[in-house]
């Protein structure tokens, strides 16, 4: 019988620890699918963060480091210049990425540090209990804004791509979502791209995935999805930020 579709060998046989519904799951599978498409399974090298992922060394068939909280960036930047013939990936969360971990980040980009960034921004802290992420909308629920998030109190979310796309270091900065087919093969082809982008010695390169949380968001899977597509797409429109091979 013809093989229609397998597992892909970037990912280990342990079972996933993420909620039902959860799109982590399908962010790994992409980033598995592309290093082994590219043959960089044997020299990747991923950096884990704190937070909903942090147990993604157990997933990936790749060395993997794990890194204080917030400070993903700063260790893949140590291991990129120690050993740059590898191919080095952090894999982040809103809370680790865009809270404590913000000088990291914008500094691994204005310099240009040639590693890949997977972004997952759920707009929540989802590991410690739901409370509000930098990413949080306005007038979203959470466990620390119980009567929604006010802007004139806690200010407004960042939009992550579009204030990376100001730095000359950034190779590329995209959006994409996984919350229909038709995005998550969008959301693999950017991903493929940000991978090739290292691989050509192009720079620093973010791909930041809008994704659910059912959980802390007090819905289930599907409405998960719908609350995305409603809510999380229109304040943070998917698509590409800056792209260097597009400026003339």
């Amino acid at each position: 019988m013809a093989v229609v579709f397998e597992k892909t060998k970037g990912l280990t046989d342990a079972p996933l620890h993420y909620c039902p519904g959860c799109t982590h799951g399908i962010v790994h599978r992409l980033v598995a699918e592309v290093m082994e498409e590219l043959g960089v399974l044997d020299k990747a090298v991923g950096v884990a963060p704190v937070g909903c992922a942090v147990f993604n060394y157990d997933y990936f068939s790749c060395d993997m480091v794990q890194a204080p909280h917030g400070r993903a960036q700063a260790v893949a930047t140590g291991i990129k210049r120690a050993v740059p013939e590898n191919v080095v990936f952090s894999y982040q969360g809103d809370g680790d990425l865009a809270a404590i971990g913000t000088a990291e980040t914008v500094h691994a980009a204005t310099r240009g540090e040639n590693i890949t960034v997977i972004f997952i921004n759920n707009a929540i802290y989802g590991m410690t209990g739901g409370q509000m992420a930098p990413t949080s909308l306005p007038n979203q629920i959470t466990q620390t804004t119980p009567y929604g998030r006010d802007t004139n109190y806690a200010g407004y979310p960042i939009r992550v791509c579009e204030m990376l796309s100001t730095l000359d270091g950034v190779a590329l900065a995209q959006r994409v979502s996984v919350d229909t087919p038709k995005n998550v093969m969008n959301a693999k082809k950017a991903i493929k791209k940000a991978f090739e982008n290292q691989i050509a010695g192009k720079g620093y390169s973010i791909v930041e995935v809008l994704s659910t949380c059912p959980t802390n968001w007090g819905l289930t899977p599907t409405e998960a999805l719908t609350w995305l597509r409603d809510n999380m797409i229109p304040y943070y429109p998917l698509g590409v930020y800056k792209d260097k091979e597009d400026v003339k």
